[in-house]
Parts: C-alpha cells; structure tokens; sequence
C-alpha cells in the first residue's frame, strides 16, 4: 500500500470524505455513513482493492440510479431464524451490514441467524464486516458471488464461468488466546479479479502461475483474461489441485444464488452479488465458555507450532489486518496509489473538498 508521496491520511477525515461524497450523490447521511465506512475498514484492514478503491464506481452507480441510493429491501421469505431479501440492487455494502446486524439478532433469538440477498449491488471487502458478529461472541460466515459476471474456470476447463466467489469467516476467542478473533476472508479462486486487473494495468506479471490461457497452458499473466477468447482465474488449488477450489466455489454458487433462488440461470445481467450470511450462537450449543476454551487452545497451538529456524511465527487469519488497521488508527493511513486520483474529478463534480494528508 501507499500513495505517490507516501502520504498518511487521518482515519476520521477519510471517513468524512466519503460520507460526503455519498451523500452528495444522493443517499441518506445514515446509509452514506455506512459506506463509508467499511470501505475505509477494508483499507484500514490492508484489503485496498476492495475499499475506497471500489468507492468511484458505486459512486457513478448511485448517481446514474444503477445503484438506487434510497429505498429497503423487498422481504420475499420470512421463517424465524431465516430471512430473504431482494435488494434491488441497492448499496451492497449497506445492504450486507443491515444483513449481519439481522442475523445477529435472529441467532440471538434462535441460535442462528441467516439472511439471504438477491439482487444486492457490490458488497466491497467481506472481512470488513465480521466483527459485527465477533465482537458479539458469535461466530459469521458470509458468502458472495456475482451472478452477471464470470472470470473462473471450473477445474479442467478454460473457459470463464463463475466469480471468485469469496467467503469470509469470524470466529471470536477467548482472552487467553489474546482477545483478538480470526478473520478468514478467502475465494474460491487463487487470487482476485480487482487484483488480476490492477496489475495488468501495471503490466506486470503475478508472482504464480495463477491463470489458465485459452490453449490450456498455465500461466502468470493476468493478461490472459483479455484475449480472445479470454483466459481464466485458476481455482484455489491451481492446476494440480484446483478440484479443492472448484467445490468451494460450487458450494459458495449454491449457498448464495441457489439459496437466494436468483442467479446465473435467471441471465441476471446488473452488476451486483448474490449474498449469504449466517450467523451462530455457541451458547444454543456446547456453550459459549467451551466454545472460546476450545477455539483459544487451537489458536494457541498454532500460534506456538514450531517453524524452521528463523522464520517467523505462525500467524493466524486476521492477525495481519488487525495489526494494520491499529496502526493505521494510530498514524494515519496510506491509500494506494490511484485511488485519490480516481476520486478527484468526482469529488470536484459533487462540490466535496479533497481530503489533506497528515
């Protein structure tokens, strides 16, 4: 991470310049409010193609009412602990948040809580909403793919068919283990389409052989994905054990699409997602002090596995991003380079002053 001049900018500015924007692109203050800020948390968190690098299309898709900047999500299914809803492509990044927060509450209530969402608009950086659960000592998992878009191929194939479909999970842990929850936030792909597109744009390689170009060849250019006929994203697992990936992303289609009962086979066409969250309650099961005893122990134990002679010791999920995002509360953050450029000409059409470095 890192802009041009290695600028720091104040965590609650940035903030502020985005509940800005937003509200000037005509959202309500509370929604912009929460925009903002999960896509500054994904930044904070080190996540920083999937924060206010995300901010400069949403913010073209609420002023074209591509992304319609008002209005609640239509409730289709209501069964106790389960609810779904057809967002109508609204602001996924609110829509997710008021998702968690229901599912929260309906674990409480019952022990778990789910909430399915067709038809959401972009739901930005998964991890940035985990610790709505954690911090609440349930445990989250939350699930997405894009049902207009492709990208990956299913293992053996070339062709594009399915999202990265990334899935992110919250565990909370005991003050034993350091208080601190593990924040898993993976796909099903080996690496990103926001990240493949950034650095073609740099024009530089990946560091793996991560793609699969049109002849079948392994490869590391993300510039594959351009040919014609297009390359693909490899599945988590690459091209010896990518059968591992393509059964996550198949469980991650059915848990979000296919739960959802809108997706790929409806030829959904906005740009948007298909989400899936669900949310436990450890006390509706073992308990909630056996749960975090036992979870604590294994962090433990993995933290102290022995490594080879100096490397480093085993970091959990999560243990990197939390680190940044307290350093980056602490002195500021740096965004990546781009991402203010990008901003600028929209922020000067809406009338919003540019946030100032530290």
């Amino acid at each position: 991470m890192g802009t041009e001049d290695g600028a720091r900018y104040d965590a609650g500015a940035m903030e502020e310049f985005g509940v800005a924007l937003f509200s000037e692109a005509g959202m309500p203050q509370d929604r912009a409010e929460i925009v903002s800020k999960y896509l500054l948390e994904a930044d904070l968190m080190g996540h920083d193609t999937h924060g206010f690098n995300q901010a400069p299309r949403y913010l073209r898709h609420t002023m074209s009412g591509e992304m319609p900047p008002t209005g609640d999500p239509q409730v289709l299914h209501d069964k106790g602990p389960c609810l779904t809803w057809d967002g109508n492509y609204m602001s996924g990044v609110w829509l997710t948040y008021e998702a968690v927060r229901e599912a929260v509450a309906r674990a409480k209530q019952f022990g778990i809580g789910a909430v399915s969402i067709r038809r959401s608009h972009h739901i930005a950086c998964l991890a940035a909403f985990l610790q709505l659960a954690t911090d609440e000592g349930l445990v989250i998992q939350l699930l997405s793919s894009d049902p207009a878009a492709s990208g990956v191929a299913p293992f053996g194939a070339v062709e594009q068919v399915f999202t990265p479909n990334p899935m992110a999970y919250g565990i909370p842990t005991g003050e034993e283990a350091g208080g601190d929850p593990i924040l898993v936030d993976i796909s099903a792909s080996i690496t990103t389409l926001g990240m493949s597109y950034r650095m073609i744009g740099l024009g530089q390689p990946m560091s793996g052989q991560w793609f699969i170009d049109n002849k079948g060849n392994p490869s590391n250019d993300p510039a594959v994905l351009k040919d014609d006929p297009p390359g693909a994203l490899l599945t988590l697992g690459g091209m010896d054990a990518g059968h591992k990936g393509f059964g996550l992303a198949l469980m991650v289609e059915a848990m979000t699409s296919g739960i959802g009962g809108f997706g790929r086979a409806d030829g959904a066409t906005n740009t948007g997602a298909s989400v899936f969250v669900q949310v436990t309650d450890p006390d509706a099961f073992g308990g909630r002090e056996a749960f975090l005893r036992e979870v604590s122990h294994t962090a433990n134990a993995c933290r102290k596995a022995r490594v080879p002679d100096g490397k480093p010791p085993v970091r959990l999920p999560g243990d990197g991003a939390l680190a940044r995002k307290r350093a980056a509360l602490a002195d500021g953050v740096r965004l990546y380079p781009g991402i203010l450029p990008q901003l600028e000409p929209i922020a000067k059409e809406l009338g919003v002053a540019m946030p100032k470095p530290i």
